[in-house]
């Protein structure tokens, strides 16, 4: 991993040195991620675990993995700049040791006959993978910045997703103006991602097996980044998409956004944010959002939610807020990243850990939450839950989520507690699931 983090550095900065490139900064950081549950359970298939368990933290039970990145920028010119940013993932052999999965999909897998489909690990190894994330250009002139080339997105329903050990990102061009006051526009195309989707077919083989096709709770890699991290079209055949974020009334914050997604959806996202002048620390939110298919996903119905939040951070060193959303019956498409697979939506409600359900069709959601610092460490509790009025539906949940944050210097920890109760996660009697996860998020920044 050294020799990985040397090479890209010196690669760079000689680069850098020869052209006479300035401002150059090197930053980075090492991960590794533990998770393990007490579930004994089918997959969505009702395919019987072949794994068998014996309760929290043995290794059919249990995912682990470990990331470093490398990122550098600096200016080419007045007013131009780049970026380069370099992952690495390996299970350092823990794979089949201590643990039977892995956090991202974008390992290759190779086992004992050479094929690279494997149930789950099961045998098999989890090869380790290095691939550029970013490797952008941008330049400004006057109040207008244009950004062309692979990169992070962080838009409503296309975006990197940051909760798993390594994110997606896009090769994309996106141009940013602030000409009008109080008003940022955004134009984009996103030409191609390496994020795991259905229309995409990045969901490979090789990834589905890292995902952890035998165990449906244990796919921690949750569809985010595809084997080999490998760039593909864009969902068919890429996106635009346009924006308006304004603040013209101070204690407001309006975004207003518009995708075509080639041959899937016409979508639209809206959203307010406001800090109520009546009550100090209260904030009140609503989102709209509506994905009208067409072409591969063509169906009678769009695709719809709203969400409604608020929130109060008038206590020092606490931040609470309450949210309700409500997607609509007739969805076609869950209104979440289009991205991913993952099924992580930017709705107020979304849970901690368990996506993909908030932004079902039919699902009426709560979500609950309370962050508190402590000054020895930051707290917080999660609280959401699911209900689907669409008969016979499986897609209704709770969860309730514990977390404690510490900094130790460069060293960043998590522990997260998490119990959950699913109707599409069943138990081998038959019955929904209730199980409790305890993962462990390190990461040392440099």
């Amino acid at each position: 991993m050294k020799l990985v983090k040397m090479s890209l550095a010196a690669a760079v900065l000689l680069g850098a040195s020869a052209f006479a490139i300035d401002n150059v900064k090197v930053s980075g950081d090492a991960k590794l991620f533990y998770a393990t549950d007490s579930a004994d359970y089918i997959d969505i298939n009702s395919n019987l675990d072949a794994t068998p368990r014996n309760g929290m933290f043995d290794k059919g039970a249990s995912a682990a993995d470990t990331a470093l990145r490398l990122g550098v920028t600096g200016d080419l010119t007045k007013g131009v700049s780049f970026g380069v940013t370099g992952y690495a993932v390996s299970t350092l052999g823990l794979e089949n040791n201590l643990v039977d999965k892995v956090w991202t999909g974008a390992h290759d897998v190779t086992t004992g006959n050479g094929a690279q489909y494997a149930n789950a690990l099961g045998g098999a190894q989890a090869d380790d993978q290095a691939w550029i994330g970013e490797m952008w250009v941008a330049a400004t002139l006057g109040k207008t910045t244009a950004k062309l080339g692979r990169m992070e997105l962080d838009t409503p329903l296309a975006f990197s997703e940051k909760w798993s050990i390594v994110p997606n990102t896009f090769d994309a061009a996106v141009i940013i103006n602030q000409d009008i006051p109080d008003t940022t526009v955004v134009a984009a195309w996103v030409g191609k991602g390496n994020g795991v989707n259905i229309v995409s077919g990045i969901n490979t083989p090789t990834a589905q097996a890292l995902a952890g096709t035998v165990g449906y709770k244990m796919n921690y890699d949750g569809g985010v980044v595809g084997a080999g991290a490998d760039m593909v079209n864009f969902m068919a055949d890429g996106a635009y998409a346009a924006a308006i974020v304004n603040n013209s009334y101070k204690p407001a914050t309006l975004q207003a956004w518009y995708y075509n997604v080639v041959d899937i959806a016409d979508a639209y996202w809206l959203q307010a944010d406001i800090n109520c002048q009546l009550v100090k620390g209260l904030t009140i939110g609503a989102q709209y959002a509506d994905m009208d298919t067409k072409g591969l996903v063509a169906a009678a119905h769009d695709s719809s939610a709203y969400a409604f939040k608020l929130g109060y951070n008038g206590i020092p060193n606490l931040k609470l807020s309450a949210a309700y959303s409500d997607a609509d019956n007739d969805n076609v498409l869950n209104v979440a990243n289009v991205a991913t697979s993952s099924g992580q939506s930017k709705l107020y409600t979304e849970a901690w850990w368990n996506y993909g359900y908030v932004s079902a069709a039919g699902a009426e959601s709560v979500n609950v939450t309370a962050e508190y610092d402590a000054g020895v460490a930051k707290v917080g509790a999660y609280y959401t839950d699911v209900n689907n009025d669409i008969a016979g539906s499986t897609h209704e949940m709770t969860e309730i989520a514990l977390t404690a944050s510490k900094s130790f210097g460069p060293l960043d920890a998590t522990l997260a507690y998490i119990s959950t109760d699913a109707d599409d996660q069943n138990m081998l009697d038959g019955s929904a699931a209730r199980y409790d996860t305890i993962q462990a998020y390190l990461t040392l920044n440099f």
